[in-house]
């Protein structure tokens, strides 16, 4: 006798992120098509039955409003995207609150953890959400343990995810949960996907916000330190550039970055050595040199404490070489 489909039930919205929505439920549906019987009953809710509009203007057919949510479901997954407007939608409030009662495991997918801290359910957890919102989230929600490079975290029955790709990665990690080894390694390779991908987001996010203390004392020269990571940027050189003590120097770098001034060095070189590795061809000892590292093996160390990754694996992964597929 064939087990009866888990009840799947994604939440979304007019502005909602589409990648957010189509990605983690196709990996689902991937599980039923390696099936002969459905693992998985898809269902899709917005304000209203029918068409709503998603992020870049594609429209999506919602099987129908949120109080169409089933008494019992398995999974209820939240999308993410505008969610200013979103947060003030009392009706979808009113619906993750309603569905996260009746789930046995609530999932947010990118910044679709912002309408789950407002429904209360991550206070005193660890959660995620994209690395432009880890900020906000935190500020928003001080309660919450955000973990700001993880791709997915699961805290109990609440799992939440990075930015729109992970998405995908956490659904991978649910049908891992659900079916096996076996049946995630399938569908990730029916999808061309890493099974576990490694690293987390700071391998893709660029860490230096341009806006940052943009209206600072220290704003000149946070825009000058890019553009010279190869110089000496010691705290007594950076404090000479600002024209003040190194005491002083270092108390205001970290008030207005909230960084102490190695960190961010570190940061702005991983920043250039990461263009670098894949935008040109350069050998990773000059690539080194000219991001400030001094040596190959200072700049690898680097990469694996802070990208957990290689500077190899990451030229691999992500070097552009123009029209070759």
């Amino acid at each position: 006798m064939n087990e009866k489909p888990k009840s799947v039930v994604m939440l979304a919205f007019k502005g909602a992120q589409v990648l957010d929505i189509v990605g983690p439920l196709q990996m689902l549906a991937g599980v039923n098509d390696e099936r002969p019987s459905a693992a998985y009953e898809l269902m899709l809710l917005a304000a209203r039955r029918g068409g709503f509009r998603t992020s870049g203007g594609i429209v999506l057919h919602a099987d129908a409003d949120y109080s169409a949510l089933p008494n019992t479901i398995d999974t209820l997954m939240v999308a993410g995207g505008n969610i200013e407007r979103a947060l003030a939608d009392q009706a979808l409030a009113s619906a993750v609150r309603a569905g996260a009662s009746r789930a046995r495991r609530v999932v947010s997918i990118c910044t679709g953890s912002f309408f789950l801290a407002a429904a209360g359910l991550l206070d005193g957890r660890r959660a995620t959400t994209h690395w432009r919102a880890v900020d906000q989230l935190a500020a928003l929600h001080p309660r919450i343990k955000v973990e700001r490079d993880a791709i997915f975290v699961r805290d109990g029955r609440i799992w939440s995810s990075a930015g729109v790709t992970a998405g995908m990665d956490l659904a991978l990690a649910l049908i891992r949960e659900d079916f096996g080894d076996d049946m995630a390694l399938a569908v990730a390779r029916r999808h061309v996907m890493f099974l576990m991908r490694p690293g987390g987001q700071s391998q893709f996010s660029a860490y230096l916000a341009p806006e940052a203390a943009a209206t600072g004392k220290l704003a000149k020269l946070l825009r000058w330190i890019p553009e010279h990571v190869g110089d000496d940027l010691s705290v007594a050189a950076l404090a000479a550039r600002a024209n003040m003590s190194e005491r002083s120097f270092a108390r205001k770098f970290l008030s207005e970055t909230g960084e102490t001034p190695a960190r961010y060095i570190e940061w702005a070189r991983l920043d250039a050595a990461r263009r670098m590795l894949s935008a040109t061809a350069l050998a990773p000892v000059e690539v080194a040199g000219r991001s400030g590292f001094c040596s190959e093996e200072r700049m690898r160390r680097a990469f694996q404490r802070r990208l957990k990754i290689s500077p190899g694996a990451f030229r691999a992964r992500f070097r552009f070489e123009g029209e070759r597929i």
